[in-house]
This record gives structure tokens, sequence and C-alpha cells, in this order.
């Protein structure tokens, strides 16, 4: 994806010291990040290659579902965050779970989720949202732990404007809020375990081990489902329109790689295999 990204050095570097400062390894919250910034991007997807009807790309892992421009009015999606697994290294890795709208074949990208980051060492877990090419930013009110089970939403309500929902199940806290996107295209819907990128590139990504989404992991109804042309249903019901996606290094290696869709339709996992690049 290309954009003005948060320069590497500078802002960049300040944001990462500020996300570590009094943050505990172990329990980490995100009411302790004291600031309304995230120090990366969540970007358009980087597609590699298309190949049998699936996808690989840079930065993206999961199911995306494909519709003509302006036929995408909603995308729902539930997932439990997932837990960093083993010591974070020394080297920043990020990991970024959400449920949005285009960014499969346009320049915008309506987004809201959760990340699992090693910051400074120190596993960080919070919420944002990001209207892309705006900066992403951290949603403040609701504080994220690995485990909990995170149920979210984006919908089209007319005249360019999106708004999108996050509510932590297992806490009761939740964010909303309506943004007006000019181009957007509404062409997609997705749901996604990213590695974002900074300005240098796409970053490495964190050891989430899995990621699970759907009702199958979370019973939490209604969600990863999408309303395209009029019509609601789950991502597995759109036939030859759902794209399924690998994520893989410049190279080619698997670094992110998803399940099959379980009998529902609504379901999958997607699992952790490198940092890449």
């Amino acid at each position: 994806m290309v954009s003005n990204g948060i320069r590497r050095h500078g802002i960049f570097g300040l944001l990462c010291a500020l996300l570590a400062v009094t943050l505990n390894a172990d329990t980490p919250r995100s009411a302790q990040i004291p600031t309304g910034a995230v120090p990366h991007r969540h970007r358009p997807i980087r597609i590699h290659e298309r190949r049998d009807g699936s996808v690989t790309a840079h930065n993206w892992s999961g199911y995306a579902v494909t519709g003509a421009p302006g036929s995408v009015t909603a995308a729902r999606g539930s997932w439990v965050v997932p837990t960093i697994h083993g010591t974070c290294p020394s080297t920043n890795q990020y990991a970024s779970f959400w449920v949005g709208i285009d960014g499969f074949s346009s320049t915008t990208v309506e987004q809201i989720g959760t990340d699992s980051d090693c910051q400074n060492g120190n596993k960080t877990y919070y919420a944002w949202f990001e209207f892309y090419p705006h900066p992403a930013h951290l949603i403040k009110n609701v504080t994220i732990s690995p485990g909990d089970i995170i149920s979210a939403e984006v919908q089209y309500v007319g005249g360019n404007r999106f708004t999108v929902r996050l509510t932590d199940v297992t806490t009761g806290q939740s964010f909303s809020t309506t943004v007006t996107v000019p181009h957007a295209q509404r062409s997609s819907a997705e749901w996604i375990a990213e590695a974002p990128s900074s300005a240098g590139g796409i970053l490495p990504l964190t050891d989430f081990g899995t990621a699970s989404f759907g009702f199958d992991s979370t019973d939490v109804s209604g969600t990863c489902d999408a309303t395209v042309g009029g019509t609601t249903a789950a991502i597995k019901s759109f036939g030859n329109a759902v794209q399924t996606i690998t994520m893989v290094t410049s190279s080619g290696a698997v670094k992110a790689q998803p399940s099959g869709l379980s009998s529902d339709g609504t379901s999958f996992v997607d699992q952790w295999v490198s940092a890449g690049p």
C-alpha cells in the first residue's frame, strides 16, 4: 500500500516510547497508552499473486467478499483477542485483527479492530479504528486484554458516511463513531489478521498463535457476515465472491494462513507461521 505513513524515526519512535511507558509485560492495559495515535497504518491489501481462486498478500490474511462498486453496505465480525506467544523480542512486532469495508480492490479502508503487539519488549493490547488514508486512532475508553471476545461492525449509513462500532463482549465496554469517506468504493468486506505498516514498509508480525473468528469461537451471533447488494449473509454464502487470503513474505514463504470456513459459513481460525517480513 502506498501513502504518507508515520515516519519510522521521530514521531514513530516517540509513539513507540510512549506506548511502553508503565506497561507491564504480563498484564498490559490499553488505558496506560497516553496517546490518541496508533504507531502504524492499516493499509489496503498488497497482493502478491492470485491462483486457483486464492490470494496471497504481503500484509493480509483471512477472508474478503467482493462486490460491484457501491454494493457493500455492512461488514460484521467477532473474534477472540489473540494472546502473544512467548517473550517479546527486542524488535517491535505488530498484529492487527479487524473487520472492514474496502481495501481489497480500492484505495480506502473503513475498519475497526484490535492489536496484539510487542512494544519495546512489552506485550501490548488495544483497540483502534481507521478510515484509511486517514491515520489510525486509539479507542481509549475500551480496555483490551488477551482472551477478550470482540464484536465489531462497519456500516455505510449514506452520504459517504460510515459508522464503526466495537464492543468488548467480555467487559461490556463499547465504542462507535461516524466519519465521512468521500471516495470509498464499497466494493469489498473483510475479516483480517494484518501485519501493519510504517513509512518504511510492512512491520514484523507478532507471534499471535491462532486468531479465532466467528460464532464457533465467540458465541456472538450475527457476525462474520456482510451485506452486499442488499443481501445479508455469512461469509461462505457469497460463493465465488469469497476470497481466501494467505499472508506471505516477499519471497513467498507463508507468514499467516486462514483455515477453511466452518459449516455455518461464519467461522475460521488464522494461524501465525512467521514474523516475516
